[in-house]
């Protein structure tokens, strides 16, 4: 049974954001991104070779091109990552942060499949 404070804290967390079906599961090859318009927002998302699925902005930082869903996928040490297309920056897909600059990052958001559906967590209305 859910208690009222459990239900009071997931209701809250609704409102605070939404999943948003992105693709099929079937759609996303591993280690190539696709690019999703979720509102305003450009989404990168990516499938890795072991299955794992991640969710990063698609904007460059450095130049403000819609280009990460284009990186090269791979991985830095136990770290998936995407290499951005033109300057070759490396962003942690888990995190979003920049591993070859700690000041810079992008936002990541959390991502799942559900009855074959690839569906993105992003928050706002």
């Amino acid at each position: 049974m859910t208690s009222p404070a459990t239900t009071q804290t997931a209701d809250a967390a609704e409102t605070a954001g939404r999943w948003t079906t992105v693709c099929r599961g079937g759609d996303l090859l591993a280690e190539r991104g696709a690019a999703a318009l979720i509102g305003e927002r450009q989404v990168a998302v990516f499938r890795t070779f072991d299955g794992s699925l991640f969710a990063v902005d698609n904007r460059d930082p450095f130049t403000g091109v819609q280009v990460l869903a284009r990186g090269i996928v791979g991985s830095r040490g136990d770290a998936p990552i995407v290499a951005l297309p033109l300057h070759k920056q490396v962003f942690d897909l888990r995190t979003g942060a920049c591993l070859d600059d700690p000041e810079v990052s992008v936002a990541s958001y959390p991502v799942r499949e559900r009855a074959g559906l690839v569906e993105i967590w992003t928050p706002g209305p």
